[in-house]
């Protein structure tokens, strides 16, 4: 299907995104995928090749271009190209944290951290989640009690992306017992005293992506580290997450296609029966359903891309487009196993990683369940 959302400048970068994922990526692919995370040293290398930062202004080293638009062709090139795992630091430093440094720093934060996030000194995650609490936010406990000029944090984070490697943690931490206007937005530094890291947790697929519990024990956060206004945690949340699930819904179309491409190639080449297993009546319809859906997301996403980029991308659409194309990926990999067989089953074969690493995009950036709340809540319901 033709797409008509990208112009010459953004295939020009495509093939660079293309060529920097098959020479600094899927070669190390398996050793990162053994260890639970990507070396910086490839991180550092993104930011020298252009792929991070965008839309930091170019008087602090960044691209200069606020279009979200290259931020989905990193995202389709890497999940589409077997690198997902390896390259979602790079996709959740550029779609999910650099927003709340361009939107919520003051002119001194901007010089001091805007140029290494840009080259790529500085990795950064978000920790929201905690052990007792998910998709509430209402529910956070990690606490900042302000003193003299730094906060006090004490608490913890659990799932964070980027956690064992960032060396810039956006925390959201309660300031107040307002359930919402309570919440503020920390930068913690990895070199501050009584920030610790956990385990990398071990995960079920996305092996390569470190996931890592965060602890802090009397952080001292200086006031200056602060994002935004205090007990305006929850409304900057709130205002980032469409692009969150934007994001998230550009990887699942990415992803299914790359899947179905898999399957479908494997159902020409695989015989049984004296004749190619696409062949088979059952088999050619699943084909069929799996290719019409992935048209009606790639359609259904490039179109709210459009709306982002006018600046016009409600919450509910951000939701409807991350639920159903996460699903719709689930569908298509979990059809992809199955025309497989026993080989569908086995690692070494891409359509099992691509199962296993799917998985989740179903629950994080906000599960299914909630997305459909949310849909629901804005039609009066």
């Amino acid at each position: 299907m033709q797409r008509t959302i990208f112009d010459s400048d953004h295939l020009l970068f495509r093939e660079s995104v293309q060529h920097f994922m098959e020479t600094e990526i899927l070669p190390h692919t398996d050793e990162w995928e053994q260890a639970g995370l990507v070396d910086k040293a490839m991180f550092r290398r993104a930011g020298s090749a252009g792929l991070l930062g965008m839309a930091i202004p170019t008087e602090h080293g960044g691209g200069g271009v606020d279009d979200f638009r290259y931020n989905a062709v990193i995202a389709e090139v890497f999940t589409g190209g077997g690198a997902a795992a390896s390259g979602m630091c790079i996709t959740l430093h550029n779609d999910i944290c650099i927003p709340y440094f361009l939107s919520y720093t003051t002119d001194e934060q901007k010089d001091r951290w805007l140029p290494g996030l840009a080259n790529g000194d500085l990795m950064t995650a978000l920790a929201m989640t905690e052990p007792g609490t998910g998709s509430d936010l209402a529910g956070i406990a990690t606490t900042a009690r302000l003193e003299d000029d730094a906060y006090i944090v004490n608490g913890s984070k659990t799932f964070i992306t980027n956690g064992i490697n960032a060396d810039l943690v956006i925390i959201v931490a309660r300031t107040s017992d307002d359930p919402h206007g309570g919440l503020t937005l920390l930068v913690v530094e990895d070199c501050m005293e009584g920030f610790e890291r956990g385990r990398n947790l071990e995960k079920m697929g996305l092996h390569a992506q470190d996931t890592a519990e965060l602890f802090f024990n009397d952080v001292e956060v200086p006031v200056s580290n602060r994002l935004g206004e205090e007990g305006m945690g929850f409304f900057q949340l709130v205002g980032n997450l469409p692009q969150e699930r934007l994001s998230i819904a550009v990887g699942a179309v990415a992803g299914a296609e790359a899947a179905f491409e898999i399957t479908l190639a494997y159902a020409k080449e695989r015989r049984a029966f004296g004749r190619p297993i696409g062949s088979f009546q059952h088999n050619r319809f699943q084909l069929a359903e799996a290719k019409t859906e992935v048209d009606i997301g790639r359609v259904f996403v490039d179109r709210l891309i459009e709306e982002h980029i006018r600046g016009d991308l409600t919450i509910e659409q951000a939701a409807e487009a991350k639920w159903w194309t996460t699903e719709m990926l689930q569908r298509v990999v979990d059809m992809g196993v199955q025309m497989h067989g026993g080989y569908g089953y086995m690692i070494e074969y891409p359509i099992a990683r691509a199962y296993l690493d799917a998985r989740v995009q179903t629950i994080y950036g906000g599960t299914t369940e909630i997305m459909k709340e949310i849909i629901g809540r804005g039609l009066g319901v």
